[in-house]
């Protein structure tokens, strides 16, 4: 007869002496200094501007919950970003609720005390011991400025409300599903696509921070050469900048050498480098506030570009000067791709990849082959910021004074691909920087990295 499995929890099992011993003895516990967080008035008029486009009723807006990445191994927590947007916080679990009379209330899963139980020291998610401590509800209540209650006296059941879903199955679950659950996410996305003061700043850190970013990549180009996986050398590297400096990359960072660069989102990052190829790499650091920068820059890793990928390189930066220039309030917002677009057709006509008129190229997409997608998206608490946006307000709409938005058109020139002359093949450029629209025009937020090409060579020529 087989014994049956005895599978399990790993950990020992704890006396009734081992309890009643870590129940006591225990200072004060506090989470360290506790101070309103500089978002709370920010906050609060996104929550006013929620309330006045949904008067009168309840909101259910969750912070999102742990998932687990292997087993028993989580991945490290960030919240949902229009949670994040209405309240500043930051723990999994939570909920945001905006009742009908206007007032928000924060439902929590403070920490746990010492004097009860034995999550403290025995919950490998939740418990201070493993996972660090969160805030009581007066800590919270003094962080968001709002008013705080236990998580378990959330009420949902029977009780009417417009829920973000997809978020938290255990709320989806226990709400009514309602019919305007879909109106509030998308205006959960719209009303973020202007961004305020504070914003703005915190978007300055993130593309600084990116910079510095890419003076340490350049400067440890001749370490990265000699390892079998230069591709990944860079990307650690890029990665201690945004943990030392914000929370972590905004997304994973594509580092691609030589041909890896015509594969748009190339996140393997685990090739050689070659002094003759050009390194196309795509990152952002993401504050603690989690606003991220997304900057693209296409580098000769021999510090030069040899005269084919000047040639590719060129087109692609006067695309993106083209794109650029046309960035203004009241300009809609597929008119920069278009035009970076209109140059990339004229020059790929002009090399006599292509035949036929400009406009004949812009309608039949032939151009696309080269190109593959379009030339920019919103930035800001995401990398492609206000995805659930209505296209009439967002592609189909136009732009307006502080909207951030990333420009960045390309050229991929796949390995096998015989329509090419075979010096091209295997090449890949990209220029992608963050811009801000301003009453008259955009103001370039990564304008301290360079993008000229020869900008480019004397620029790290400096950190060689």
């Amino acid at each position: 007869m087989t014994e049956p499995l005895n599978i399990g929890s790993h950990d020992l099992p704890v006396t009734d002496e081992l309890a009643a011993f870590m129940r006591t003895g225990w200072a004060p516990s506090r989470r360290g200094e506790v101070s309103a967080r500089p978002i709370a008035p920010w906050a609060a008029k996104r929550r006013a501007a929620l309330t006045a486009r949904f008067p009168g009723e309840r909101l259910v807006i969750p912070s999102g919950t742990l998932k687990v990445r292997s087993n028993d191994s989580d991945y490290r927590f960030r919240p949902h970003s229009a949670y994040s947007y209405l309240t500043g916080a930051s723990e999994s679990d939570d909920v945001l609720v905006i009742e009908p009379s206007g007032e928000a209330v924060l439902y929590v899963r403070p920490r746990a005390p010492r004097e009860e139980g034995q999550e403290f020291y025995r919950d490998r998610r939740y418990g201070e011991f493993w996972a660090g401590p969160r805030p009581d509800l007066a800590e919270a209540e003094e962080m968001y400025q709002l008013r705080c209650a236990h998580i378990r006296d959330l009420e949902l059941e029977g009780r009417p409300a417009r829920v973000l879903r997809g978020v938290d199955a255990s709320v989806d679950a226990r709400a009514a599903r309602g019919g305007g659950d879909a109106e509030l996410e998308s205006f959960l996305s719209e009303m973020r696509l202007v961004k305020d003061e504070w914003e703005l700043g915190e978007l300055r850190h993130a593309v600084d921070a990116t910079a510095r970013g890419f003076e340490d990549v350049v400067r440890a180009l001749p370490q990265a050469l000699g390892h079998p996986r230069g591709e990944r050398y860079l990307e650690g590297v890029f990665g201690l900048r945004a943990r030392l400096e914000g929370n972590a990359t905004g997304y994973d960072s594509i580092v691609a050498a030589g041909s890896h660069a015509c594969v748009l989102h190339w996140i393997r990052n685990d090739g050689r480098l070659s002094p003759d190829d050009l390194l196309l790499m795509d990152a952002g650091v993401e504050a603690d506030t989690l606003y991220t920068a997304d900057v693209t820059r296409t580098l000769p890793i021999s510090g030069r570009f040899d005269a084919v990928q000047r040639q590719a390189y060129e087109l692609v930066y006067e695309a993106q000067t083209a794109a650029i220039a046309t960035l203004r309030p009241g300009a809609r917002f597929r008119d920069f791709h278009l035009a970076a677009m209109r140059v990339i057709c004229d020059g790929l006509r002009d090399w006599g990849l292509l035949k036929g008129s400009t406009d004949s190229l812009m309608e039949s997409g032939l151009y696309r082959r080269y190109t593959l997608c379009s030339s920019g998206h919103m930035l800001g608490l995401d990398v492609h910021d206000c995805a659930r946006a209505r296209a009439e307000v967002y592609l189909d709409g136009v732009l307006e004074e502080g909207h951030v938005l990333t420009v960045e058109p390309g050229l991929y020139f796949q390995p096998d691909d015989l329509t090419l002359p075979e010096e091209l093949r295997g090449i890949g450029v990209r220029i992608e920087d963050d811009l801000v629209v301003t009453a008259d025009g955009a103001a370039l937020l990564s304008g301290g990295l360079p993008r000229h090409p020869d900008e480019i060579e004397s620029w790290m020529a400096t950190l060689a």
